[in-house]
């Protein structure tokens, strides 16, 4: 009842308490999503949403767009709660629509927040500033030295839903990926690309070395 008439306060003054959004979404992607997720884990959405705000404030953004950023990085992949794989984007923005007005968002908020989300679908194709930091902060990982211990738990999590799945096909997806990837903010393409291309040199590589 307390937590109903604070939250009905937030509304009527159009505040936003960002604290409490996130506790409230981080315990329910800690307490439901699925343990054999081991990518699209809690500290995936966290690491995605520190990206986020890095790559935000590289490029110049304003504090307010900065919370919608935050926002959509704390939603993108919470349809997974409900057992979703594909189209888990949609229902992450089911839930963030569902959510959000009793935390002070306006419609018109939570539309661009949508938008963020929707661009982590891959292929992504962002179409705005914002839906651009959160594309490349979702996958920013590929340009960074923890790109094969991280690309190694979603290969993991993918054969839960495939079995069959060998290393040897998984690290062709991962080349096709990298080869038709590119990043889309200026501070990415800058800071990220160069070792994102010498991770793909090393797969090839050691693909060539696979089939001899």
């Amino acid at each position: 009842m307390v937590c109903t008439l604070f939250l009905n306060l937030i509304v009527a003054v159009n505040m936003k308490n960002w604290n409490l959004l996130y506790t409230n979404v981080m315990d329910c992607l800690k307490t439901q999503l699925s343990p054999f997720l081991i990518y699209h884990h809690w500290k995936h959405t966290q690491h995605v949403l520190e990206a986020s705000e890095y790559i935000a404030q590289q490029e110049n953004t304003t504090e307010e767009d900065i919370l919608l950023i935050k926002t959509a990085a704390l939603f993108h992949d919470a349809g997974f709660i409900n057992g979703i794989n594909e189209g888990h984007e949609e229902e992450s923005i089911r839930f963030a629509e569902k959510k959000l007005p009793d935390f002070g968002y306006t419609e018109k908020e939570i539309e661009i927040i949508a938008g963020m989300i929707r661009a982590t679908i891959i292929p992504q194709q962002p179409k705005t500033k914002l839906e651009c930091i959160l594309a490349d902060a979702d996958v920013e990982y590929l340009g960074t030295n923890h790109f094969e211990r991280i690309g190694n738990k979603l290969y993991l999590e993918l054969k839960h839903y495939n079995p069959n799945l060998s290393l040897e096909e998984w690290n062709d997806m991962q080349i096709n990926f990298l080869q038709s990837h590119f990043y889309h903010t200026d501070y990415c393409i800058q800071n990220r690309t160069a070792v994102k291309e010498k991770n793909l040199k090393e797969l090839i590589k050691q693909r060539k070395l696979e089939k001899r």
